[in-house]
């Protein structure tokens, strides 16, 4: 089940994940981008098995939390189970945005954003992701210019918020 929210991100029920990506319902998300100590971004590429988005770029990992689960506490168990880590996040900004899929669903999100640091292993779930990738902010640029068909809407939506949010507080840049 999925949080249904209004514009101002208060709760307006509860509905399934299949009946609100049909539908376009507005609900609450989140989305983590968790860098290294050098100032790179984790990307995960989704696996081919997604219901929508499958075998694109995206962020580190997103997902939604369930009813009654904290958002930033949802964004911890995620990021432990896409990603086999823990760490620790902040919440840096929110959007909202709408997309389209080929296949007839709609994401129609309030994303909460959450950014972390973190230089251990990574032991992604196979079923989740297909591959990782540490980058830097200019390559990922680069890269959704040339190529913004491998990346998933939301990530190309939030990457220049990300930019703008960084360049503005100087963190997650080359840390020793």
């Amino acid at each position: 089940m999925l949080i249904l929210v209004n514009e101002l991100d208060h709760p307006i029920g509860t509905a399934g994940k299949m009946e609100v990506h049909r539908e376009g319902l507005l609900h609450r998300a989140f989305s983590v981008f968790v860098f290294n100590a050098d100032g790179k971004l984790l990307l995960q590429k989704r696996a081919e098995g997604k219901y929508h988005s499958a075998g694109l770029w995206t962020n580190t990992c997103c997902s939604h939390p369930a009813p009654g689960e904290d958002t930033l506490e949802a964004a911890k168990r995620r990021l432990q189970e896409e990603m086999g880590f823990v760490t620790e996040l902040h919440k840096i900004f929110e959007f909202t945005y709408k997309a389209d899929f080929d296949n007839g669903l709609t994401e129609h999100e309030y994303d909460h954003v959450f950014a972390g640091i973190y230089d251990g292993a990574i032991h992604p779930d196979k079923a989740e992701v297909q591959d990782t990738a540490l980058l830097t902010l200019e390559e990922i640029e680069k890269r959704i210019q040339t190529s913004p068909s491998e990346y998933t809407e939301w990530f190309k939506i939030a990457f220049p918020l990300l930019k703008e949010w960084r360049a503005s507080t100087g963190l997650f840049q080359n840390h020793p």
